[in-house]
């Protein structure tokens, strides 16, 4: 039974947090018109391709 609650006592902070400043960058972005394709835009056509991580996503750049 401790290692349960000891589990969810270090896991759900994270989980919430990170939820939390995925909504407020969301809506962030959303309030200044930002998208992905803006700023793949600015990163300019010698950016790394393949796979990518961002804000918590894992994403396929081709």
């Amino acid at each position: 039974m401790d290692a349960p609650v000891i589990a969810l006592v270090y896991v759900v902070p994270f989980v919430a947090i990170g939820l939390v400043a995925k909504r407020l960058i969301d809506a962030w972005m959303k309030k200044k018109g930002a998208t992905l394709d803006d700023l793949h835009a600015q990163a300019g056509p010698n950016r790394r391709k393949g796979l990518q991580f961002l804000l918590g996503f894992w994403r396929r750049e081709d």
